[in-house]
């Protein structure tokens, strides 16, 4: 076919190939959430049921299936009356899953269980007779929940000549197998590093703070190529990873400090084009890794620069800044989304600090998760992902005393299962939502309930509702032009499902 280039047709083709040489070299993004999507406004939930699962504070009722209900036409609500909202016409970010991390520290207990309670254990959060997890995270070597600090290398082999995995072989790896073969396809297994080893950094110290060495840019850049090759060899294929766990906290554990320039250098500059080099450009790379708190200046300084922006999946963030006092600041989630759609969020890390045994079923514990779960969804992330699935009677094993709750905790002198409140609450989400379900338009009419709504890809509807008040809460259902009457309870979370 012959073309008449007039100059009208030359700008095109200028124009066209200016396009492609803005875009030609960046790595593609296939965002998880993206804009609002619209069906057919005529669907009717009359004469359908919605079964109802309930968990609450000083009953038995624990993901309980309490009741069976038919939807009805609605009437008008009144404002005396509690409400929830639901409108499956609009639907926002495809859901990536919900999980948690198997640290070294979880390993080693579950090593300690009898084959019978590990498989207890197993079943109870990777299937469907459980709560469902698909969601893996683990460290790049070793992290507090681990009962010792280590790398992969010999202290000062900048060429990885020595580096190896078999520490993780003894412990880790096995029970991170043993749940990637009940999750099956579903699998979203990424890593993080706490630290870079000793001689790699400002301080000598893998603990402490301090700050990766320039020098050693490339070489660190190269361990997170050596640890995804390492564990793919083990038949454990890697999602993604994040850059560094906490980058801003000088803990007494290890850690290490990257500004959020210093972070976009080292992803643009080394991390991105090492993993591309390496022919590893699918792997999801997830910056931040840290608090909601000054999680919108991170997301500026990289998102803003195109050739860093251009390896970076999204953004990871933890529930702790209100260390400092105050609420969780999930308005910093909408600001990010806004600012750059075409970016994921994932909830990399939360747990309850301060662990004491007289605390197991401390109810204001899972509530923190069934707040968290519901506002960060509701805010556009796409996945979440709790700390150590399993510790011990002591809340650890952590080699700096940093003693933290799980949702379930093994006594290793009796060999039983804990489970606390929290897995409960997790499972009120992780059971019912499935990979690539969309969230759908929810509200309420008051500040005493919270809500959250996924629509899975065989067209189920899953709504969670949670009263976090002393007094149990009536509440008009609403979907569209029909409607169901529930009641609540005090400090309960409820499933919907229909």
């Amino acid at each position: 076919m012959k073309f008449k280039h007039t100059k009208k047709h030359l700008s095109v083709i200028a124009f066209t190939l200016l396009i492609l040489s803005c875009t030609s070299n960046k790595k593609e993004t296939e965002p998880l959430k993206r804009e609002t999507m619209e069906t057919p406004a005529n669907i009717s939930y009359t004469d359908k049921n919605v079964v109802v699962y309930t968990t609450a504070k000083d009953t038995n009722l624990r993901l309980t299936q309490t009741n069976n209900l038919t939807f009805v036409k609605s009437d008008q609500p009144s404002e005396a009356e509690v409400s929830v909202f639901v409108n499956p016409n609009k639907t926002f970010q495809e859901f990536l899953g919900i999980g948690g991390a198997i640290t070294d520290a979880s390993a080693e207990v579950f090593a300690k269980l009898r084959p019978e309670t590990q498989e207890e254990l197993l079943q109870a959060y990777f299937t469907k007779d459980g709560i469902g997890y698909n969601i893996i995270r683990t460290s790049i070597h070793s992290c507090d929940f681990s009962s010792g600090s280590y790398t992969y290398i010999d202290e000062g082999d900048a060429e990885l000549t020595s580096f190896s995995i078999a520490h993780d072989k003894e412990f880790r790896i096995p029970m991170i197998k043993k749940a990637a073969a009940l999750i099956q396809d579903d699998l979203i297994f990424y890593a993080s590093p706490w630290s870079p080893p000793a001689f790699m950094k400002t301080n000598n110290d893998m603990l402490h703070g301090g700050k990766l060495l320039p020098e050693y840019n490339q070489a660190w850049a190269n361990y997170y190529v050596k640890f995804i090759e390492a564990y793919e060899a083990e038949g454990l294929p890697v999602w993604g990873l994040t850059i560094q766990n906490e980058p801003m906290a000088v803990q007494i554990w290890e850690s290490c400090i990257y500004t959020a320039e210093e972070e976009r250098d080292f992803l643009k500059n080394y991390l991105g084009p090492t993993l591309e080099k390496a022919g590893m450009a699918d792997k999801n790379i997830v910056v931040w890794d840290h608090n909601r708190d000054l999680l919108s200046h991170r997301a500026n300084t990289i998102f803003e620069d195109p050739e860093a922006a251009k390896y970076a999946w999204g953004i990871g963030f933890h529930w702790y800044e209100t260390w400092a006092g105050g609420d969780p600041m999930y308005d910093n989630l909408n600001n990010v989304q806004e600012s750059f759609p075409t970016k994921n969020s994932l909830f990399t890390e939360g747990c309850n600090e301060g662990f004491t045994q007289e605390k197991y079923q401390y109810w204001p514990n899972a509530e923190r998760y069934g707040n968290s779960m519901i506002n960060d969804f509701n805010n556009g992330v796409t996945g979440w992902t709790d700390w150590n699935i399993l510790l011990d009677e002591n809340g650890g094993p952590n080699h700096v005393g940093n003693l933290c709750f799980a949702p379930i905790h093994a006594d290793t002198k009796t060999g039983e299962l804990i489970y606390t409140p929290a897995y409960y609450y997790i499972g009120h989400f992780s059971k019912f939502i499935h990979p690539k379900a969309k969230r759908v338009s929810t509200t309420t009419s008051r500040s005493t309930i919270e809500s959250t709504t996924f629509k899975n890809i065989d067209g189920t509807m899953v709504t969670v509702v949670m009263n976090k008040t002393d007094h149990a809460i009536k509440y008009n259902f609403i979907v569209n032009d029909t409607q169901v009457a529930l009641e609540i309870l005090p400090h309960a979370l409820q499933t919907l499902v229909y």
